[in-house]
């Protein structure tokens, strides 16, 4: 069993990120929601604890509280702003309202050498409007900033400690070494979470699980179903039968390249299935997008037990959710989040579905799962291809879908990542502390009919939006910063090339507080 980090979630908006970053130094971490019985916990023998931020303050009537197994487990604890105010409250020290909130960048000073922190100065991302204003006894102070006397502490002997800031953002510089520090050093975790680590543990539970079952695996030939499908297959072998469900909302030439590629490399029995009339039929005068989810969803669903009837009624089906998308369908048991959209792969799914979902990345993060990907072996064309939405095009078609505004759709989309690709964007690449290229680019469809002159005639036709984000985890991103001759070469040739478009359009909203995919 590996060691374990377990994070406490009280609602901060960057509590995915230190789940990522802890694993990021090949130890595993398990978010869970500060309310969770201690038996659920203490069963995974944490090697320390990680307590969040969160938008509450101590003084709330009802604010989240520090369970009581934390301090009686003695290991050791880093509280994070909200974490580390309610672990100074918990303990006995004071916590204030302070008169000048912090909030961006500040610049922190070490006070006290320390495991923690590297000495000297550093700009750290800060975001509270509570202060400590007295140590619970046995703390001192480790740093501070203008602001903030006391922005970190630490009582060495007993390995808790406190940070005002977030170490988990980009925004703070050596934040990562700050975590690895605590996880590493102060903790005494054995770094074996890698991605051969994860395969091996995954083979071991699937076989476990499934026995001598047959399996369908619901294959897109995204990097998420497509790694899923690979790392059941080296599990089980023939038991598995992938199916690919051709239903009209690909990209241009999707299915025909995803049928060569499984039949080129890999030997999983392929079983394609021509669906688009099905699909068409029932996205008919569909404009809302949770209708389109679950509609799709349920389609899915539905095609695979029909399937199934002439494979000896599998009993499980094989679906490559990961965690984000758990995270913003709805409040999982490991996170506090709201719902931000139906993912027709977890909540879309119909309630009476004749399968055991077989799920084995659904608590991993994207550049996790490139991971095992590149460690099973799986091409690099499929590893690090552009994600693509479960329910294709129907969340990149906004409003009413048929078949000639999706060909218009997918003729824009295929200049617009041609384009990127011969200017070497179309995948990201990290340099220094700046992110250029994109982890996601596409087109848009636009419900949207403006006025245009083309040869001297008015037109009236619809608007292509490109989207294109920088990202390292997919739970937050900001828009790429493309060349402007790149943008006006993808919209003259889209104009000129797409018919039913006079007019594009460039997004350059960031997550949050919009989400990547438009619906």
């Amino acid at each position: 069993m590996h060691d374990t980090i377990v994070i406490l979630d009280f609602g901060s908006q960057y509590t995915q990120l230190i789940a990522r970053r802890v694993r990021e130094n090949n130890v595993y971490a398990e978010l869970f929601p500060w309310n969770t019985p201690a038996s659920t916990i203490l069963a995974l023998n944490p090697k320390g604890f990680i307590l969040s931020g969160g938008p509450a303050s101590v003084f709330d009537f009802d604010a989240p509280k520090i369970p009581s197994y934390v301090f009686e487990s003695r290991r050791p604890i880093l509280g994070i702003c909200y974490g580390m105010q309610a672990l100074t409250y918990a303990l006995g020290g004071e916590v204030a309202q302070s008169s000048e909130q912090e909030y961006g960048l500040a610049l922190l000073q070490t006070i006290k050498p320390n495991p923690l922190l590297p000495e000297g100065e550093l700009s750290v991302w800060m975001s509270h409007g509570d202060r400590i204003e007295k140590l619970p006894n046995n703390f001192i102070p480790l740093a501070k900033t203008d602001n903030s006397p006391i922005a970190a502490m630490g009582n060495l002997k007993k390995g808790y400690y406190g940070v005002q800031f977030h170490p988990e953002v980009r925004h703070t510089r050596k934040g990562s070494q700050i975590l690895r520090n605590f996880v590493i050093d102060i903790c005494e975790t054995t770094p074996d979470w890698t991605p051969r680590s994860i395969i091996e543990n995954s083979i071991e539970r699937i076989r476990e699980k499934v026995g001598n079952q047959q399996v369908l695996s619901a294959l897109s030939g995204g990097v998420d179903s497509s790694v899923a499908t690979m790392l059941v297959y080296k599990a089980i072998g023939n038991q598995l039968s992938a199916i690919f469900i051709d239903n009209g909302l690909l990209r241009k030439d999707e299915a025909k390249q995803i049928v060569t590629t499984f039949k080129k490399h890999f030997g999983v029995k392929l079983i394609r299935v021509n669906a688009v009339d099905n699909f068409m039929e029932a996205l008919k005068g569909i404009e809302n997008p949770e209708k389109k989810r679950r509609i799709i969803g349920e389609r899915f669903i539905r095609i695979f037990e029909n399937q199934a009837k002439g494979l000896g009624l599998p009993q499980y089906l094989v679906q490559g959710t990961i965690y984000p998308d758990v995270i913003e369908s709805r409040a999982p048991e490991r996170a506090q989040a709201q719902r931000i959209k139906t993912h027709h792969n977890v909540g879309g799914l119909p309630k009476d579905i004749n399968f055991k979902l077989l799920e084995p990345l659904r608590y991993l993060f994207k550049d996790e799962v490139r991971q095992v990907g590149i460690a099973l072996g799986i091409p690099e064309e499929i590893v690090w291809r552009q994600p693509f939405p479960g329910p294709g095009l129907a969340v990149r078609c906004i409003g009413e879908i048929n078949k000639e505004r999706l060909e218009r759709l997918r003729e824009a989309d295929a200049i617009f990542c041609e384009e990127l690709e011969k200017a070497n964007l179309l995948q990201m690449n990290f340099n220094g502390n700046e992110l250029s290229g994109s982890a996601q680019a596409f087109a848009v469809l636009l419900p949207v009919q403006s006025v245009g002159v083309m040869g001297d005639q008015r037109t009236y036709q619809e608007v292509i939006a490109l989207r294109a984000v920088t990202t390292e985890d997919f739970m937050t991103a900001d828009w790429a910063r493309l060349p402007y001759e790149i943008l006006a070469k993808v919209a003259n040739r889209i104009v000129n090339e797409v018919r039913g478009v006079n007019r594009v359009v460039y997004d350059i909203s960031t997550k949050p507080p919009a989400t990547i995919e438009w619906e």
